[in-house]
């Protein structure tokens, strides 16, 4: 395994980092992804091919799953950034990747896409809050990954396209994610247009829901968002994510009420709700924040 420098600080760096995993590539002499975390529960998860645009390959998001599985059990990490290295975020997919799979059957093509959507899937099942942070360009799947996570913050200057309709292609695997992020209407019109568009419009559409001046500003706001989530009780932050995906378009009626209004009620009676309202009570930190 190369040695390797953290792309990204922890949020104290008085705290030594605590390395969770580090994944080479097989085929470079440098990490495709490293994913290190501090003593604060701040994770960091860099797609590390500057060379090719953090373009995805086989090994890309191989790398990248492991990463995110490994992050499903790291009950310490509260907040998990996602971040390109050298300037870029992700250009979608490896030439090389796509020049090989011209001689694919579809059967090869389908086992392949799905290694992608396992990859999706696994950073969308991750507890903690995951937020991207976007600067140069995010394009087919990069776009994909940017729409996957719980947040995205954006470089003014950053581009974004679902230009798979220009090779011919759609963008299926990473279509439930960016649907959800921009709804169906504004899907259709970027899915079948392939139309580059910017952060602002990007920010309109709810792909992402900041932008930032420049890349300092990209490292202020994912300062500003470690502070805030340590305020917030990690056990309540993964049960209020499981929260939305439950009651997301389903029908306000009996059964509804009854079950939101168990899970508060167990939430109340919780360790966790007891510490944080008696805290609030006597006007101290809760426990989670010590």
């Amino acid at each position: 395994m190369s040695d390797v420098t953290p792309l990204d600080p922890p949020l104290d760096p008085s705290l030594t980092s605590d390395p969770l995993v580090e994944i080479p590539a097989p085929d470079a002499e440098t990490d495709v992804v490293l994913m290190d975390a501090t003593l604060q529960g701040v994770a960091h998860v860099t797609i590390n091919r500057p060379q090719k645009k953090n373009a995805f390959d086989q090994a890309t998001i191989a790398a990248l799953r492991e990463a995110f599985e490994t992050l499903h059990g790291a009950d310490h990490v509260r907040v998990v950034f996602v971040r390109g290295a050298g300037g870029t975020f992700c250009a979608g997919a490896d030439l090389e990747w796509m020049r090989d799979s011209v001689d694919w059957t579809e059967s090869d093509n389908k086992d392949d896409a799905y290694q992608l959507a396992r990859m999706l899937k696994a950073l969308n099942d991750i507890p903690a809050l995951t937020v991207a942070l976007v600067e140069g360009a995010a394009m087919g799947g990069g776009a994909g990954l940017v729409a996957a996570c719980d947040v995205a913050i954006a470089v003014e200057g950053a581009k974004f396209a679902f230009s798979e309709v220009k090779l011919g292609l759609i963008p299926a695997t990473i279509s439930p994610y960016v649907v959800d992020a921009i709804g169906p209407r504004q899907a259709k019109a970027l899915f079948c247009t392939g139309r580059l568009f910017d952060a602002a419009y990007a920010r309109e559409i709810g792909l992402v829901q900041e932008t930032v001046a420049d890349a300092a500003g990209l490292d202020a706001a994912r300062d500003r968002i470690a502070r805030e989530i340590m305020t917030a009780a990690p056990e309540a932050v993964l049960q209020s994510k499981k929260l939305v995906w439950d009651v997301w378009g389903k029908e306000i009626d009996d059964g509804l009420m009854h079950e939101t209004a168990k899970r508060i009620a167990k939430k109340r009676a919780s360790a966790e709700g007891q510490e944080g309202v008696r805290a609030f009570l006597e006007k101290r930190k809760p426990s989670w924040m010590a």
